[in-house]
């Protein structure tokens, strides 16, 4: 089998990674299965999938909001995949995440300029007038005003909540953020502007970001490489261009070939996706099989069909 691994001295390794979830009988919904990935230092890996593929529940895991049933997760070199709550604390500094939601990731009683600053109360990483001089930097920093640091959740629009919590996940100065469909509750144009927004503190700050999308369009615009996850499984890994413009896995063909184009002249006569969903869920001992991968070009790897 191929690793899905590529380059060396990443920022984050997953290596053969699963993740199983009970069901109310002696059944298990398999989410993640054997997966294995890296994130270098300064770029963006989208994870993209239909509904289900297990692209949330990976994230999940690096961040270890769920902790794997097997595989390891690698920090910096570090394995972070079993420890215990006091030792990760001080690695939730170095990634953070943001959520679908804006409106649910913010509590609605609370202001948001302390919601922002409450990372750093916590970590215990600034007095409280370096907290409050930090969250007026970050409100500028994301396009906001500092005045609105007092205001309530349900005061702002969605993409100026999303602003909020983007400067939330940037209070502890983390190298890693996971977008986990950080746009898709967006207007089109309010996406926009939240990615160039990204884009710009990627530069600014050398932030990794790990995106988890089911829209393609964003995931060409803002991803350097990208996985696509099938039924708990990467079927394909790539650059952009190599995933975009030469798919070579079946369900990456008939993924993006389910990307709606408006220019009749740009259509391709790739298969569309039909019939149902394979169900991810087995009875207990039993479980899909691993699939092996092989490298067709440097950096490409597909799964054997």
């Amino acid at each position: 089998m191929t690793s899905l691994v590529t380059g060396q001295d990443a920022l984050v390794e997953i290596q053969r990674v699963s993740k199983k979830f009970p069901t109310d009988g002696k059944a298990q919904v398999h989410a993640v299965t054997e997966v294995s990935l890296k994130i270098e230092h300064g770029e963006t890996l989208a994870v993209v999938g239909e509904s289900g593929c297990g692209k949330s529940t990976l994230a999940n895991l690096i961040i270890r909001l769920h902790d794997a049933d097997n595989g390891k997760i690698l920090l910096k070199g570090q394995d972070i995949t079993n420890l215990n709550p006091r030792e990760m604390l001080v690695h939730r500094q170095t990634m953070q995440i943001i959520f679908q939601d804006p409106l649910a990731s913010l509590d609605p009683r609370v202001r948001v300029g302390t919601s922002v600053a409450e990372p750093m109360r916590v970590h215990k990483a600034a007095t409280k007038e370096a907290a409050l001089e930090r969250t007026r930097q970050l409100f500028e920093l994301v396009g906001l005003q500092p005045a609105m640091m007092n205001n309530y959740p349900h005061q702002f629009s969605g993409g100026q909540r999303q602003r909020v919590c983007i400067a939330r996940a940037l209070a502890l100065n983390p190298e890693l953020v996971i977008a986990d469909e950080a746009v898709s509750a967006l207007d089109v144009s309010v996406q926009a502007q939240v990615m160039n927004l990204m884009l710009k503190l990627q530069q600014e700050l050398g932030l990794s970001y790990l995106f988890i999308s089911h829209d393609l369009a964003v995931v060409e615009r803002i991803a350097h490489r990208v996985a696509v996850m099938y039924l708990g499984q990467v079927v394909e890994l790539g650059s952009r261009e190599q995933v975009f413009r030469d798919p070579q896995h079946s369900y990456t063909k008939r993924l993006l070939s389910a990307v709606p184009i408006a220019d009749p002249r740009q259509r391709t006569s790739r298969p569309l996706l039909t019939g149902e969903i394979p169900s991810p869920v087995w009875p207990a001992g039993e479980g899909p099989e691993v699939i092996n991968h092989v490298e067709v070009e440097p950096g490409h790897i597909v799964a054997e069909e």
